[in-house]
């Protein structure tokens, strides 16, 4: 059998793959139109999926997608775009204006196919009426400060955007729109997916507002003037622009999970499946999840994996480096405080925990005591979200790179 943090980069991977779209976009291509085939998309994973879409469709097409720098992938037919994420900048602002523009003027015999995975939200900016792009950016950092979850973020998104919340394919109507997703949210929404350009948006503008209250997020005085206007109301559940649309669920979470699980299951381990929707502050969780671990074991069961997914959050009070999945393993390993024969991983399937340079990372019963002997406290890196820096220091870092798809967090405890 594999040596364990071997075994743990094992189902990372099969998790990985089981989400690739060369493999999950095939199956989902619609009908051909009468008329034009147009192709749209944003996140992550667009480009790849671009790429699958182009190879298995037959007829003519054209189109414009939009991904995080360094997720491109070559297209005939296709346009891709690089912009930045998670904080917009001026490309992910004129891609959004120009798929506008691109989806405008259809007729009932075209077909635009939306290509959304997780990551849209941040790439896809225009800004509604009365919003600087500045005031957006801003917006948008505050939020990833604030330790609000995604469904709060999204909503606020949405409302203050040209483009989410279900107006891409109010720009495309009366045209049929197909969307394919790849889900990064906890319990697949199509309309969290990158903030649902293209499906019906059932939250409101005084809930955004009220979601800004709660978290604290200091916004731009536009931003509350336009959120109290009625024209910031996102397209509902029943309008004319979604008659002829469709979508379907090309990957998510659980498909993952189940890849992985498999691959602790042939080498001796029992999976013990957490769930793919798991929310809550990193490190609480990470800590929950080590307490679970030792329980589990106490009670005289023996060789089991326990393996969740979601998105949880961080929020920001220190000055460090790391991601959610490298806060969670933090907390968790200062939860088990050294205790044998536990190993763990905690990685994002896009590649890119947070903003940095890693997947995420892993740990085993030494780590924590290497960080000391080198000269560092864990306690200290947890206070300063400095938990890339924590991991760094030991070399139990995973970087695979872009994966070119995005499920969201996968983490697995090794109990042996």
């Amino acid at each position: 059998m594999a040596d364990t943090p071997t075994l743990l980069r094992a189902m990372f991977d099969a998790a990985v793959s089981a989400a690739q779209p060369d493999r999950c976009v095939p199956a989902n291509l619609p009908d051909p139109p009468r008329g034009r085939t147009i192709v749209v998309g944003a996140g992550k994973a667009s480009a790849a999926m671009a790429k699958a879409f182009e190879d298995a469709w037959t007829g003519e097409l054209s189109g414009l997608v939009v991904t995080r720098y360094g997720h491109a992938v070559a297209c005939d037919a296709i346009e891709i775009v690089e912009a930045a994420h998670p904080v917009p900048d001026q490309n992910g602002l004129d891609a959004a204006r120009r798929m506008i523009d691109t989806v405008g003027g259809l007729s009932e015999d075209d077909l635009v196919v939306a290509l959304i995975s997780g990551g849209g939200s941040a790439l896809l900016t225009a800004p509604a009426e009365g919003i600087s792009f500045a005031d957006k950016q801003a917006v948008n950092a505050a939020l990833l400060k604030s330790g609000a979850p995604i469904g709060a973020m999204n909503c606020v998104r949405k409302h203050l955007s040209a483009i989410k919340g279900g107006r891409l394919a109010v720009a495309a109507s009366p045209a049929r729109v197909h969307t394919i997703l790849i889900s990064d949210v906890p319990g697949n929404d199509p309309a969290e997916i990158a903030s649902g350009p293209t499906v019906p948006d059932p939250t409101t503008s005084q809930e955004a507002l009220a979601f800004l209250e709660r978290y604290g997020v200091d916004v731009p005085a536009s931003v509350r003037t336009w959120l109290a206007d009625p024209r910031s109301e996102t397209p509902k559940p029943g309008d004319v622009a979604f008659e002829h649309g469709a979508m379907c669920m090309a990957a998510a979470p659980a498909m993952s999970i189940d890849a992985a699980a498999a691959v602790a299951r042939d080498a001796g381990f029992t999976p013990v499946l957490l769930g793919d929707a798991i929310e809550g502050e990193a490190r609480e969780v990470g800590a929950e999840h080590a307490r679970l671990a030792l329980e589990k074991r106490a009670a005289g069961e023996e060789r089991f994996a326990l393996i969740s997914g979601g998105e949880t959050t961080v929020t920001v009070r220190g000055n460090g480096r790391g991601g959610r999945n490298a806060e969670y393993l933090l907390g968790h390993a200062i939860a088990l405080a050294g205790i044998p024969d536990i190993h763990a991983i905690a990685c994002d399937t896009d590649g890119i925990d947070g903003s940095e340079d890693n997947a995420g990372a892993w740990c085993d019963a030494q780590t924590l005591a290497q960080v000391h002997a080198a000269g560092g406290d864990p306690q200290t890196f947890l206070a300063n979200n400095d938990a890339y820096g924590c991991f760094e220091l030991v070399d139990r870092l995973i970087v695979t790179g872009p994966t070119l798809t995005n499920v969201n967090d996968f983490r697995a405890t090794l109990v042996e």
